[in-house]
This record gives structure tokens, sequence and C-alpha cells, in this order.
């Protein structure tokens, strides 16, 4: 069996693995010039703490080991489903028998004026965390425009790197998607002290100032922060164009069923570019799931891919902060533990007796338990009481 994997990403690589293990003979295509590598920990390259090599998760070596042919710098420019063939951007012939979609997300970049001046970067790629590396080096003024989970870790890391940051956010306090107002002025407090971060929220963007590189950013409202270098972190989007002038189906991902085959039986589709049960992910762990249960579905075994509570962990060095699940839902009652002396902060949603939603803030220790009740449904009113203290008090109720 001939597959290809387009997108080499942490999804399709898992999947080619697998099946290389397998005997399948297996293309993995991928668009950067890069071997497969860890992207959730890019941060690391741009605060300096590690270099490139250090994310590489399968070298050359284990790639030709596995069997597996690794086309690196090669995106897929068109699939012909009658015909079983991929065209490359090169004009490349690729054969298969069956296709795994894995091109993850774009991330999106704001349509403001001076969004194309030299120094407005994404932060999503090897080359990017490089070119804000280098201009980061020097105490360089930089602008974060998103408050969320990437564009913090981004923020961070380049304070470590020795840029001057000032994150600018449209909510009124960071990860709003994943935070409540309290964690998230526990949060923006906590790096505002140790990542020496500046935050101007709620706020909206207006355009970026400059002639030939970036100068200020300017708000809705007048207000100019000086800038040299300004960093859009303000989401993904599924990566589905190809799919769909292949005519498969597309919603805000490519469809695909419990076992990740798309409309068309011989294609599936794993990772952020996937739409199971009308949800799309954004994070590594659901994106490997599938890759697994796609692998298990291409082999001829009978699984059936199964979402968790989505989860959520922000990578700063000396910060805990996670939550799963729904946050803040208005139609649950909620269970807090607040200690703002020791900086620990615990927000917990029940609906129908079960727990539905976990936000903790300082100690995130107990994670897996909450994640746990969430993911099992188990009823918690014998131990509702002491649910906010943890595993260990739980428990022994």
């Amino acid at each position: 069996m001939r597959v290809l994997l387009i997108g080499a990403g942490p999804a399709g690589t898992r999947c080619a693995e697998r099946l290389a293990e397998r005997g399948a003979q297996v293309v993995l295509a991928g668009a950067e010039p890069a071997l497969p590598y860890d992207r959730i920990a890019l941060g690391r390259v741009l605060s300096g703490e590690v270099e490139v090599p250090a994310l590489i998760t399968h070298d050359a070596a284990r790639l030709r080991g596995l069997g597996i042919r690794f086309l690196a710098a090669t995106r897929i420019a068109a699939i012909d489903r009658a015909a079983g063939t991929a065209t490359t951007a090169r004009g490349e012939t690729l054969a298969w028998d069956r296709a795994v979609f894995a091109t993850g997300s774009d991330a999106v970049r704001l349509r403001l004026p001076g969004v194309d001046l030299p120094g407005v970067l994404l932060y999503r790629s090897i080359a990017d965390v490089q070119a804000m590396r280098r201009m980061a080096a020097g105490g360089a003024r930089a602008v974060v425009i998103g408050g969320g989970l990437l564009g913090l870790e981004a923020a961070a890391a380049l304070s470590v790197a020795g840029a001057r940051v000032t994150v600018v956010h449209a909510l009124g306090w960071p990860m709003e998607r994943q935070l409540d107002p309290a964690a998230g002025a526990l949060l923006a407090r906590q790096l505002g002290a140790s990542r020496r971060l500046r935050f101007v929220m709620p706020a909206a963007t207006e355009a970026i100032e400059g002639d030939h590189h970036v100068r200020a950013l300017r708000l809705a409202d007048g207000t100019r922060i000086a800038c040299d270098l300004v960093v859009m972190a303000v989401g993904i989007r599924p990566s589905v164009v190809l799919a769909r002038e292949a005519g498969l189906e597309v919603n805000r991902g490519i469809v695909v069923d419990d076992a990740m085959r798309t409309n068309d039986q011989r294609i599936l589709a794993i990772g952020e570019c996937a739409e199971h049960r009308g949800q799309v992910c954004g994070l590594v762990a659901p994106a490997l799931a599938m890759a697994e249960t796609a692998a298990a579905t291409l082999l001829g075994e009978d699984r059936a891919y199964a979402a968790r509570p989505d989860t959520a962990a922000l990578k700063v060095s000396g910060i805990a902060v996670w939550s799963a699940g729904e946050i803040g839902p208005p139609d649950a009652e909620a269970v807090t533990l607040s200690d703002e002396e020791a900086g620990l902060y615990r927000r917990l949603w029940l609906r129908d007796g079960r727990l539905v939603g976990a936000l903790l803030y300082g100690d995130t220790a107990d994670a897996p338990f909450y994640l746990d009740l969430m993911a099992s449904g188990r009823p918690v009113a014998p131990f509702r009481a002491r649910l906010a203290f943890g595993s260990a008090f739980a428990e022994a109720a």
C-alpha cells in the first residue's frame, strides 16, 4: 500500500511512522525546508534556550531506517483523486493508494495598513522564530498582537531574547478562552513581574506605521506604541485550500468520521486541518490521537477517535497555569478556591453534578485528576465540598 502523508508536522509524522512500522510504502511531504520537528517547542529556540537541531524529532537516519521517503520543502499543489496522484509545486507527480491530509493550520495575518512592512512577523515556523530572535537581540522594542497562548509564549521568549515587549490584546485579560478574569489578572501581573511584559488591553489595532521598516503600532484610540518589531499571534485557521480544490467536504476543517476518513474513503485527514463532529483542534495531544486512529484505519483495524476535553497549559517556565473543558459556561455553577497572597487560584464548573470545566493557577498538580473526572463524567456529589482541594482530599472523602 502506497500512502502519501501531506504535511510533516507532529500528526503527519506520527501517522507516517506507525504505517511504515507495519510495512506500508510511505511518502512524507513537508512544506517547510526542515526535518520533522517539535513545533510546540519553538519558544525555546526564540528565547535562546536551545538551537534548532534540538527540536528535530526524526532525523534523516531515523526516517531512512523506518523506510519513509521524506520530501522536505515540498508543497503539494494539486490532488487528482481519480488518478490517485498528487502534483508538487515543482511539477513532480506522486502516486498513492491512500492519502492523509495533515496540512495543519495557517497563522492568521491581520489585514492592516503596514502589514507588509519588514519587521512584521508571524509566530509559526522555524524561519519565523529565527527572524524574531535576530531582531530581538540588543533590546529591540517588540509588540505582540494577541494575548492568547501563542502570543504570551512568543512575548515571554522575546523578553528572554533581549526585547522590550508590549502585548496588545483585544480583550480585558489574557488567555480569555482558557482563563476567567481573575486568573487572567493574576497571569498578567506575574508576567509583568517575571518577564517584564507590558500589557495594553482591551485594545484594537488600527495600523502599523513605518517607511522602510516598522516604527510604531497605532491603536484605534489614537495611541501609538513605538516598536521595531511586530509579531502577530491572533489565531490559526485550518489549512484546507488543497482539500477543497480536490473536492473533499470542508466546513471549518476537512470533515472526517470517527475513523478519520473524509467523504472519499481513500483519503483521511488528521490534526489541525481536520474537523471531527463539528470540532477542530489546535493542540498536539488530540492531533496525535487522530494520527494513531488514522494509521489503524489504514492498516485495516477497527478503531474510533474519541475526543477528550480540550486542555491548555502555558509553556512559560516558572508559571503554572492549566485549564480544560468549558470555561465560564453560563449554565453551570462555579466552585472557587483563591489564595491571592500565595498566588493560588482554582475555579471549577459543575453541571448536573458533574465536572465540565476546570482552571488551575499556581499549582497544576491535580490537572490529571480533574481531566479524568471530566472525561469519565463521574458524579462528584460524594466529595463536592472537597473537590476544589484536589485529588487527595476528594478521594479521601
